[in-house]
């Protein structure tokens, strides 16, 4: 199987504490993974890196079929690369409709000419019908976002992110504050993301990961302790012992 991020042999560290220490990581083009493990594991400061917020000490990130290291770019030059991360707090503009939420997230071309003379095409507007459809916020597209329930501003931004055409979408706990119909329907929202791109989810919720029926892979101080399916890291002692039996 191809592979659109390869990490490997990273190490970073803040003050003399090692957030990071060797790690080593690669997921393909369709696939969806969770990240899980205890506080200060790394699973923040692993997104960090790959997204060009924190440069590591040493190692790699490879992106894509090239091999580009994605470590001599720009945080925006790796967004602008396919790399979309969604943090644990919604970020949506609250005084701006769900559909112009999403018409402003609509990968284009930016350049101050273009977005002066910007007009909304008639596949402007298909676009954002389907993916507001697709959310799950498809009669919600004339209220604006910040009149939205708590997981609907969650899924309004994992739209905003789909929008811009990632090839690798970040979510930071997207399970937490959700009610239990929710949480399903984002199941399900990744789910479908996954299967034309990589998707990594960070969450504490093992119910929800295990609603995910995906690849875990378990981070415990900045290294993968263990991975492969739920059922099978959930029964390793190690997971166990530093996570699990807490």
């Amino acid at each position: 199987m191809s592979t659109l991020l390869e990490v490997s042999g990273i190490s970073v560290s803040f003050d003399g504490f090692k957030a990071i220490n060797n790690l080593s990581f690669s997921i393909g083009p369709a696939e969806l993974r969770a990240i899980i493990g205890p506080n200060g594991a790394g699973k923040t400061t692993f997104m960090d890196i790959v997204t060009g917020k924190t440069r590591p000490d040493e190692g790699q990130v490879l992106w894509g079929e090239k091999s580009q290291s994605l470590l001599r770019l720009s945080e925006s030059q790796i967004a602008q690369t396919g790399v979309g991360r969604k943090f644990q707090r919604p970020t949506v503009f609250e005084d701006q409709s769900v559909e112009d939420n999403l018409l402003l997230a609509l990968k284009k071309n930016r350049s101050p000419l273009s977005v002066l003379g910007f007009r909304k095409s008639s596949a402007d507007g298909d676009a954002i019908a389907a993916l507001a459809d697709e959310i799950g916020l498809g009669d919600q597209r004339p209220r604006k976002a910040g009149e939205l329930s708590h997981g609907q501003k969650q899924w309004l931004e994992i739209g905003m992110l789909l929008a811009q055409d990632p090839q690798l979408l970040l979510v930071d706990e997207p399970a937490a504050g959700m009610t239990l119909a929710e949480r399903e329907h984002t199941t399900a929202l990744l789910k479908q993301a996954a299967k034309t791109r990589a998707v990594v989810v960070v969450e504490h919720d093992m119910e929800f990961v295990r609603r995910l029926e995906c690849k875990v892979t378990v981070l415990h101080e900045g290294s993968v302790l263990a991975e492969g399916s739920l059922d099978h890291v959930t029964q390793n002692q190690e997971v166990i012992d530093v996570y699990l039996g807490r």
